[in-house]
């Protein structure tokens, strides 16, 4: 895996399930409700493909993110589920766009070392022990292709924040894009995580879900 032209699944879980805002990673740009703009990839290819995953890890909202105002962002609690599903797309994109988009991530300048075959044989590989999104998850394979995700390697237990309107909206709307769900179906899904139960986020979610479209 290492010449630059090998193709991998990334397979994402938030706001990068919207696909005009995951492209701001690999073209550069700002995406909407956001702040931040993205540098994007030297190769800025589109991906070849992009499909609905089920991820059997459980979604929950953390941490504090200036690209989104303050507000939290999806991470993948570290451990199996067999009963929990997450909604994700994944993109057919090169080995060395997905290195990028890690970079991109992490807020992380100069190399970024990945040894692929760890994270395929092992099922994870940390890249950066401690950031936000350090650990690199293998979920399988799809057509004869790797497919990874990343997250935190901790729970973040003590970082739960609920994610800012911007964030949420940025996600169902993703998720409309690929999943024939209807409101109830999106507001049974979002209503229980962890993150958003209990917060003044979870009232709203009805009228954000209605006009995220």
């Amino acid at each position: 895996m290492q010449e630059e032209s090998d193709e991998v699944w990334y397979a994402c879980y938030g706001s990068n399930i919207k696909e005009k805002r995951f492209l701001c990673y690999i073209e550069g740009g700002t995406p909407e409700g956001a702040i931040r703009n993205f540098a994007g990839c030297a190769n800025r290819a589109a991906p070849k493909e992009n499909h609905p995953i089920e991820i059997n890890r459980e979604l929950y909202f953390a941490k504090e993110a200036i690209t989104w105002n303050g507000g939290g962002i999806g991470f993948l609690k570290p451990e199996e589920k067999s009963k929990s599903v997450t909604l994700g797309r994944q993109y057919l994109i090169t080995s060395d766009q997905f290195v990028e988009l890690v970079k991109q991530e992490l807020k992380m300048e100069g190399e970024l070392l990945i040894n692929f075959e760890e994270l395929v044989e092992k099922g994870s590989f940390i890249c950066s022990p401690g950031g936000r999104y350090g650990q690199l998850v293998c979920l399988g394979h799809r057509d004869g292709r790797p497919v990874f995700t990343f997250t935190s390697e901790h729970y973040l237990e003590e970082e739960i924040n609920a994610p800012n309107r911007a964030y949420i909206s940025t996600i169902i709307s993703g998720i409309r894009e690929i999943y024939d769900l209807n409101d109830e179906e999106l507001l049974e899904y979002f209503s229980g995580k962890t993150g958003i139960k209990g917060t003044p986020l979870e009232t709203q979610l009805p009228e954000i879900i209605a006009t995220s479209k």
